[in-house]
């Protein structure tokens, strides 16, 4: 009986060590409470990740029928082509200015604005409502400002596409498995009843590589940085070129700016 009670102890004893350093242990592997995988020692290395769009670059080609980011951003996250428009799932797309842009147009403002699509995406936005609203923490924002969804913990709720001011996220109301031409292994595929949405390719950033729009865009439209490094190629554009945002209004404080 007394060899008993004293494993009983000493397991009791190693379980309680291991609670107390557990959060230790998290904290040392991502440095804040979200669920990150750790990234490679060629990671990227930021505090806010955001990108420049210059349309005025991007029209021209875009107008001969380049769709190469929409491209690359399909084959590296194996989205899904569904034809019907209620159950499409989209990470990068256009969309009208209108439609981009409520808030902002006239009618008197230039045709090459008002006429021409503007390449959406999430904006990775620094106060996202999206966060706040998921009931099971399954939607986060990363230590540098990347807002993702982790699959596994995805209810379905649907919450976050009811927060989300910029219709940035899809639902998956099928198995989108069928609807991939071809699956790229090395990306996770998703199922039916989670959300998606564009992750800004942290699969790659974490690997030292810009995302997948940026490095497709044969015009060099897409620009990537750190937008709270001032020596950052996206800060020396805002800071050269004028640009606007979709929905500043909101508060969100999105991390895509427009050079129209």
């Amino acid at each position: 009986m007394e060899t008993s009670r004293r494993d009983f102890l000493k397991l009791g004893g190693a379980c309680a060590l291991g609670l107390a350093l557990l959060p230790a242990v998290k904290g040392f592997a991502t440095g804040s409470g979200s669920p990150e995988y750790l990234a490679s020692p060629k990671a990227l290395q930021g505090k806010r990740w955001g990108l420049v769009i210059d349309m005025q670059k991007c029209w021209p080609r875009y107008g001969e029928g380049c769709r190469r980011c929409f491209d690359a951003c399909r084959r590296e996250h194996n989205i899904p082509i569904i034809d019907n428009p209620k159950e499409e799932i989209k990470w990068i797309w256009p969309e009208p200015f209108a439609n981009a842009f409520p808030e902002q147009g006239h009618e008197f403002m230039a045709a090459d604005v008002k006429d021409n699509p503007f390449i959406v995406l999430c904006n990775h936005c620094d106060n996202p409502p999206c966060v706040r609203v998921c009931p099971t923490k399954a939607t986060f924002k990363r230590r540098d400002g990347i807002v993702m969804i982790d699959y596994h913990r995805c209810i379905g709720c649907r919450y976050c596409m009811a927060a989300c001011p910029f219709g940035a996220r899809s639902f998956n109301f099928r198995d989108p498995r069928p609807y991939i031409k071809e699956i790229n292994p090395a990306y996770p595929t998703r199922e039916k009843g989670v959300v998606e949405k564009c992750t800004l390719c942290v699969e790659r950033i974490d690997t030292g590589l810009p995302p997948a729009c940026v490095a497709a865009c044969p015009a060099g439209a897409i620009t990537f940085g750190d937008l709270a490094d001032p020596a950052s190629p996206v800060r020396q554009l805002l800071k050269d070129r004028y640009t606007i945002q979709r929905k500043p209004e909101l508060g969100t404080h999105p991390s895509i700016y427009y050079i129209v």
